[in-house]
């Protein structure tokens, strides 16, 4: 009884910290500001080779025509390695790819970082031949957005 007590106490601690909605988006709980949070995951991508193409700051852009709005940024980043075998199965994927991470603090003060779930990517774009390629792609950015939004 101890043990399925404590089995469910860890699913929802976990559950309530990682999100994967059925819109494709999957979020996690940072421990982090948004701009720590995205300057973490910049470090984290960079030491792994991967290209940072651009920061976006929603709010601050928002702010800039008279509409305030909680800090709210966008990273865009890629590894052609993984995106071009993707592209060359349906080029439509590249409406998603560079890779997308977006930190933003909700209207509880609580900094969400989200990004496109690769297997709904896989889904959307019809891909069959790259199973491999998606679960490199799943594997690589759950431990680097965790590194992002953890200690």
């Amino acid at each position: 009884m101890l043990k399925r007590s404590l089995f469910i106490l860890v699913c929802a601690l976990f559950a309530s910290s990682v999100m994967a909605a059925d819109n494709g988006i999957i979020k996690k709980k940072s421990m982090h500001s948004v701009t720590a949070t995205l300057d973490r995951l910049e470090n984290v991508l960079t030491k792994k080779g991967i290209t940072v193409a651009l920061r976006w700051k929603h709010s601050e852009k928002a702010k800039g025509v008279g509409m305030p709005m909680r800090d709210t940024q966008i990273l865009i980043f890629g590894n052609p390695k993984m995106g071009s075998p993707l592209m060359l199965s349906n080029q439509e994927i590249g409406i998603d790819l560079p890779m997308k991470a977006l930190a933003y603090k909700d209207d509880k003060g609580q900094v969400w970082l989200a990004y496109n779930d690769p297997a709904y990517l896989k889904k959307r774009h019809g891909i069959t031949d790259k199973d491999k390629v998606f679960a490199k792609m799943t594997g690589a950015l759950d431990k680097l957005t965790s590194k992002a939004v953890g200690k």
